[in-house]
């Protein structure tokens, strides 16, 4: 079984919001007086009860507590504000809690900002040395790993090339290239893979994953990106208001965060007048009709669906229409057009059949494009409805997560053929 690599407990951090002094020079004279001749406590600083808080202060954190294990990847996530950056903080020594205490071993390394310290006339192969000082390797380990750096950044071509003259894709690859060939014991990332191209943030994921899974490394990881939390973390912690709100199994915890911001709509009705559109398009309806069997059922992996919808179109253009579902991870089901056709002016209805046993468990939204026969659009409109999928098991003993986006049910068969064993 793993060791505990960090410990929190009851981690608190208060902030006195506005600016720091009393606003009159000899208060001010006298605090420094007290804090740097008499080293007496700051009392701007020391506020350790709930009592002395007041509308002034903000509880950036308030009684967090979590066990990290050797070799995990944690996740952290919640909406700005929530306190992740400065529980980062905390775990990076950058900052002291005003209550609780903090038990780890082992070397830490943070990614809070990426390309911190580089110097912008000098090459690409010049900043990752100092890049690499700077978070700590030393100058045999740089030229140990330089080219497996460099080949990993991907601008080998622009490597003498100054960093001012870089975009900010290169700069951001070879700032991550560096700090993703540290060799820590536990390694903190912030957000980093908010930037580059898809190509290079699954590099940047594929890269932490080795990192953790073949070296033993601990990797706490924040980010807004749900897809990029599912795929890398074993475990998550949910922070609200500097409180944690859920702790445990990664797609539970994500799962509980998203359906917390979620509203379902399954029907939208407009009069003429304030309906959604512009001079092309007017949106009368949008509907989600689910086929039940029973007036009390709720929709699940087996309900089919119909996705009606009415619209005013005033163009004369050929017209196609897009019906797009995403989960509300943001990942794309399916986008299903219509073939170019052309209509009246007038009421045009449209209607798509979504069967049962196609969709997994979880919560969705559809958006409609209205476009013409070039595909540019005339009127996207976009999370018109809401709505989530109920899981349904059958004779099976399993209640995990069931892995996919679709949730097919394809025949599958099993045939016995002997009883024979076949021998090596």
């Amino acid at each position: 079984m793993s060791e505990v690599i960090i410990k929190a407990e009851n981690i608190s951090k208060v902030f006195r919001l506005g600016t720091i002094g009393s606003g009159a020079l000899r208060q001010d004279l006298r605090l420094w007086w007290d804090r740097y001749v008499l080293k007496k406590k700051n009392t701007f600083f020391q506020m350790y009860n709930e009592e002395s808080i007041t509308d002034t202060h903000l509880w950036a954190l308030k009684n967090v507590s979590f066990e990290i294990n050797e070799g995990e990847v944690y996740g952290f996530i919640g909406r700005n504000g929530a306190g992740k950056s400065t529980l980062l903080k905390i775990l990076s020594r950058i900052i002291k809690p005003t209550k609780g205490t903090i038990h780890g071993r082992g070397k830490i390394s943070s990614l809070l900002e990426v390309g911190t310290g580089f110097h912008l006339d000098l090459s690409g192969r010049e900043n990752i040395y100092i890049s690499g000082y700077m978070l700590g390797m030393k100058k045999q380990e740089i030229n140990s790993k330089l080219d497996e750096i460099i080949e990993f950044s991907g601008i080998e071509k622009f490597i003498e090339t100054p960093v001012k003259r870089y975009s900010s894709g290169m700069y951001v690859r070879l700032a991550f290239a560096v700090a993703a060939h540290l060799e820590p014991d536990i390694l903190i990332v912030d957000e980093v893979l908010a930037v580059g191209d898809i190509e290079f943030q699954k590099k940047c994921l594929g890269k932490m994953k080795d990192v953790s899974r073949e070296k033993g490394r601990t990797i706490i990881f924040v980010s807004h990106n749900m897809q990029a939390i599912s795929s890398l973390c074993q475990k998550s912690i949910w922070l609200q208001k500097g409180s944690v709100i859920a702790n445990g199994d990664t797609q539970t915890v994500v799962n509980s965060y998203l359906s917390a911001y979620q509203h379902k709509v399954l029907k939208q009705e407009w009069e003429i007048g304030n309906a959604p559109g512009n001079e092309n398009i007017k949106v009368l309806s949008v509907k989600l009709i689910p086929e039940f069997e029973d007036a009390s059922d709720v929709i699940d992996i087996r309900t089919p669906l119909t996705v009606s919808f009415r619209f005013q179109n005033s163009s004369d253009l050929k017209m196609v229409v897009s019906i797009q579902l995403f989960s509300v991870s943001e990942e794309c089901i399916f986008d299903i057009a219509t073939k170019p056709s052309s209509f009246e002016t007038g009421i045009i209805e449209g209607e798509l059949m979504i069967p049962g046993n196609f969709l997994n468990d979880g919560a969705y939204y559809l958006s409609i494009d209205f476009m013409n026969e070039s595909y540019e659009s005339l009127f996207y409109f976009s999370e018109c409805l809401h709505f989530e999928v109920e899981d349904y098991r059958e004779n099976t003993k399993y209640f995990g997560k069931w892995m996919g986006s679709v949730r097919p049910h394809f025949p599958l068969t099993l045939k016995q053929c002997g009883k024979e064993f076949l021998k090596v």
